[in-house]
């Protein structure tokens, strides 16, 4: 395969990220293919926005990696139960289980178990140590974490073409609703969230978690029934209803993750054309080989969202290249 790099020079340190505001995005985008790329942009584009919906990560992915120059948190890292005790005990089970997710020698069939087991017991813990939602709101509100540039943006672009996005994430819904609330202070109607989802009695005490749980390997399009529009827990009940019948119509998809797994949140989902967007935030020469391989576009150094932005456009457009 013929490999184009849009960029003169990208930079193997991650210092370069504080600065992407003022510098030439096509610097930190990569097209492994650029052909294959423009005939999937024109098929999406012959079917109409009636036929698209955008799956998306959140950590990592909508959020940023870095942020001045400090690693930023992620939904379920930035949790503090007002326990110490059982925060130190939801750390210890993170040193234990997170080296085993990444493991080359753990097969998959043992390590979905492994996942099962670590959310399992984390919940519990979670449970046990009497979190609360005002913790979640405090945590949230403390926590080192912010959406990439261009990503309210990409949210209101596909809310005005009523293009559904599925934010899938092993995380929990509660924690990225009160991010998008608390950072974003808006709701869109056309977002759900596929996510684990707490259950809190009248004093906000959580009481326990609503179905399956969803880890790091089964996070796709399996798990629609955990789906809930992002307006409705924002107390605004106005909008389009997406249902998974509708959404599954939707054959053709725009992806956007930070690791390889990502891809698999299409399963279960009969596209028709998927075009995938990989955001390598780190360890880029190491990774780079893979990534290019795996996602039709990528984009290095914590990259913000406004190439996606001018994706989505083009892909909505009616314009005749």
């Amino acid at each position: 395969m013929c490999v184009y790099v849009y960029c003169r020079v990208w930079n193997r340190c991650c210092s370069a990220q504080n600065k992407m505001e003022n510098q030439d995005l096509s610097k930190f985008t990569i097209k492994g293919d650029p052909q294959s790329l423009q005939n999937k942009i024109s098929q999406i584009r012959m079917a109409g926005p009636s036929k698209l919906q955008v799956i998306a990560d959140f950590d990592g992915t909508l959020t940023r990696y870095f942020i001045n120059g400090s690693r930023g948190q992620s939904s379920h890292g930035l949790l503090q139960q007002g326990n110490p005790e059982y925060d130190a005990k939801r750390q210890a089970l993170y040193e234990y289980y997170h080296p085993l997710e990444f493991s080359p020698t753990v097969p998959l069939e043992e390590k979905t178990k492994l996942m099962e087991e670590w959310w399992g017991k984390t919940h519990g813990l979670l449970i046990e140590g009497g979190l609360t939602y005002d913790a979640i709101k405090k945590s949230v509100s403390n926590a080192l974490i912010a959406f990439r540039d261009g990503v309210v943006k990409l949210f209101e672009f596909l809310e005005e073409r009523d293009i559904p996005v599925l934010i899938f994430s092993a995380g929990l819904a509660d924690i990225i609703e009160e991010v998008l609330r608390q950072k974003v202070h808006k709701s869109f109607k056309n977002i759900k969230i596929v996510s684990n989802r707490m259950v809190f009695d009248k004093d906000g005490h959580l009481v326990s978690f609503k179905g399956k749980t969803i880890h790091s390997l089964n996070k796709n399009e399996h798990a629609l029934d955990m789906a809930a529009p992002l307006h409705e827990h924002f107390g605004d009940t106005d909008g389009p209803n997406y249902d998974n019948a509708s959404v599954k119509n939707r054959t053709n998809v725009l992806l956007l993750g930070d690791h390889i797994g990502d891809l698999g949140m299409s399963d279960g989902l009969k596209y028709e054309t998927r075009i995938s967007v990989g955001f390598l935030n780190d360890n880029i020469e190491n990774n780079l080989d893979n990534y290019r391989n795996a996602f039709d576009i990528v984009y290095l150094n914590d990259a913000p969202m406004w190439e996606v932005v001018e994706l989505v456009s083009q892909l909505c457009s009616n314009e005749a290249q």
